[in-house]
């Protein structure tokens, strides 16, 4: 896997196509859930678009955002391995890298995440901890989870 992190602006417009029918294809119409999936975080600045390239197909993506853009700390979102690439443990490798991405953006703030409730498990195997009841977002069942600093270096 070739791992690739950028801003928006350094995004071409074939990649950002990619990136955007991934994005569209997962978590619309294979989860069947019409929301906004494009918004403006996006283009933030500070916004970090992570990408797995296996054999010229994007295979894995996270988006990165700063501390403040989504929760008080440091935020990972968006987290997708492409349906044909989901035999491997792409999944890990992409939220390591992830979280390697804040560490070193934001190395002071702790790493919240808005995850899919069936998905718990395997955030707590990177070090994430619950600290929310369940919620429904868009219909689906979520739960707030932190990665904090002091842990984060243990990962």
């Amino acid at each position: 896997m070739d791992w690739q992190i950028v801003t928006f602006d350094a995004l071409d417009t074939r990649t950002l196509f990619t990136l955007m029918k991934l994005r569209v294809d997962v978590f619309v119409v294979e989860q069947a859930c019409a929301y906004p999936e494009l918004d403006a975080l996006d283009t933030a600045p500070e916004t970090l678009h992570l990408m797995g390239w296996l054999n010229g197909d994007l295979a894995a993506y996270a988006r990165v955002l700063a501390p403040g853009a989504s929760y008080s700390g440091a935020s990972i979102g968006r987290v997708i391995v492409a349906p044909a690439h989901r035999n491997g443990q792409w999944g890990h490798q992409l939220v390591r890298h992830a979280i390697q991405a804040c560490q070193q953006h934001w190395p002071h703030d702790d790493i919240e995440i808005g995850a899919q409730t069936h998905l718990q498990r395997f955030y707590q195997t990177h070090g994430f901890s619950a600290f929310s009841d369940a919620y429904l977002e868009d219909g689906i069942p979520h739960i707030d989870m932190r990665l904090s600093v002091s842990d984060a270096s243990a990962v």
